[in-house]
């Protein structure tokens, strides 16, 4: 079992996502100054990510997985995918909506292709950033059944970071256990008993799209752009 903490289980609600950002990066400040990226989940979670990495001096990239959604329930994932091919199953959601081995795959394949157009979008500003060695630290806007983050977590722990730190605003106390077993640390914020949504713990949740995401990248990859001496 990772090291994991819950800070509060109160539910007041975060200004924005920059403040769930802010907050996170107080509570990781160990981590300031050393071999750090943070990846965030688009699209939303990479306006945490970008405050959290630059409270740290750290490295941003994207980590790209997307929720596997049951028929007819759009919003409900019965599973989640990554861009390297790891899937996570809900078995209980599969059987007890009865999904097919068919639907599976179509579904799979749909968000594969979708992965792979936001792959194409957004690294062509921002280059991987290998994670062997580093200290990873992934993060979104908040957890519902945690089957995409866990995926995320899946991939990054594929390509053998130093170590693998899950930051989290908020989720229900059973996600955030279930999560903490697939990373090394994991630290949530806020874990209220009457969980609905993410978007409930927010004053302000707008939807963030492709552009959003590219100005985030673009703005952080002209922070690390050093000055040269004249």
């Amino acid at each position: 079992m990772a090291n994991w903490r819950i800070l509060s289980r109160n539910g007041e609600p975060f200004a924005d996502r920059t403040e769930a950002g802010n907050l996170l990066a107080a509570e990781l400040k160990d981590y300031a100054g050393r071999n750090t990226v943070v990846l965030g989940i688009p699209r939303g979670g990479m306006a945490v990510a970008r405050q959290i990495a630059l409270q740290l001096d750290a490295k941003l990239d994207i980590v790209l997985s997307r929720k596997l959604r049951s028929p007819g329930q759009p919003e409900l994932a019965f599973g989640a995918i990554s861009e390297d091919d790891q899937v996570s199953l809900n078995q209980d959601v599969v059987r007890m909506l009865d999904i097919s081995e068919d639907f599976i795959e179509r579904e799979k394949a749909f968000q594969m292709a979708e992965i792979k157009r936001r792959n194409r979008v957004f690294r062509e500003v921002s280059p991987r950033v290998p994670l062997n060695g580093m200290i990873a630290i992934i993060t979104d806007d908040g957890v519902a059944t945690g089957a995409t983050f866990k995926v995320a977590l899946a991939a990054a722990r594929h390509e053998k970071p130093g170590k693998l730190i899950a930051a989290l605003p908020v989720g229900p106390e059973d996600t955030i256990k279930s999560l903490a077993r697939d990373a090394d640390e994991l630290v949530c914020l806020r874990s209220p008993a009457d969980f609905g949504a993410v978007g409930q713990f927010y004053r302000r949740f707008e939807q963030l799209d492709d552009a959003d995401v590219l100005d985030i990248l673009r703005q952080d990859r002209d922070r690390l752009v050093k000055p040269s001496r004249l």
